[in-house]
This record gives structure tokens, C-alpha cells and sequence, in this order.
């Protein structure tokens, strides 16, 4: 059997009628940014020039990533970022339209969905700087053939 009780508050119990009741409420929130670092390969800053080539070959990839295998990330190309996971594999997160890769020099934020994938067409990767570009597609890298 379900027995109801109603609780009140102690200061309506002994308020008299000249008192009032004030209620209040409380949200709490909570945020959680993860921060991917850029992968040094000496102590030269990035440079992107329009001729720069990557020893990478692009193959169709996945729509997400998982957040929690992302190890670092590296500049390779003007308009994205590749994501160096955990297990060695690369891919490479295409941005959307006038994003420039290099104005992530130095490492990017994420903010986590409740699936904890980084998603295609879904999020975004937000500069330090404060610019926030989105992901339009995730390209897998292979390495690329040496031309003999």
C-alpha cells in the first residue's frame, strides 16, 4: 500500500499570516570542454603554404569519432585538422567553409555530446582564440605510397 505525505516547508508550518513563504529553485548545470593538443614535431611552429604536401593518402572515413581514443592532433592542411588516435590510426576532420586549420595552432576544444563521439555534420571544434569552425566530413588517412 502507497501512503502519500505532503512535507512543508518548517517556516510555513510557523508562519503566521503576516509572514510569506518565498520558494526558490536551483538548476545546476554542468559543462565539460575537452581540450585535444597539437602534436609537436620539433619546436618550429606550424606553417601551412599552399604547396605543402602531407605523406597522406585520404580514403573515406567514419561520420564520428570517439572522443576518449582522440590522442593529439596535427596541422597538415589548410582546411583540416587531422586527429591522431590512440592506436596509431589518423583521420583527418574536414572543416566547414572558411575555416583556416592554421588558426588551430594551438590545440582546440571539444564540447562532448552524451554519445562521446566527435560527429560529422553535427560539431564543431571551437580555437582557442575563440573561433569555432564545424566538421563537415572525417576522411581516414593511409599512408601514402613513395613515388619511385
Amino acid at each position: 500500500m502507497f501512503q502519500s505525505v505532503l512535507l512543508l516547508p518548517i517556516s510555513l508550518l510557523a508562519a503566521s499570516a503576516a509572514d510569506s513563504v518565498q520558494w526558490a529553485q536551483l538548476s545546476i548545470q554542468q559543462r565539460v570542454i575537452i581540450r585535444v593538443p597539437l602534436a609537436k614535431k620539433g619546436k618550429s611552429p606550424v606553417r601551412i603554404t599552399p604547396d605543402s604536401r602531407d605523406s597522406w593518402d585520404e580514403k573515406k572515413g567514419p561520420r564520428c569519432v570517439a572522443l576518449r581514443s582522440i590522442r593529439a592532433a596535427h596541422i597538415a592542411v589548410r582546411n583540416g585538422v587531422d586527429l591522431i588516435l590512440t592506436d596509431d590510426h589518423r583521420y583527418r576532420a574536414r572543416l566547414g567553409k572558411g575555416c583556416d586549420a592554421a588558426r588551430f595552432y594551438s590545440g582546440f576544444y571539444v564540447e562532448p555530446d552524451a554519445d562521446g563521439s566527435l560527429c560529422s555534420g553535427r560539431d564543431e571544434l571551437q580555437a582557442r582564440g575563440g573561433m569555432s569552425c564545424s566538421i563537415e566530413s572525417f576522411k581516414r588517412l593511409i599512408a601514402a605510397e613513395p613515388d619511385d
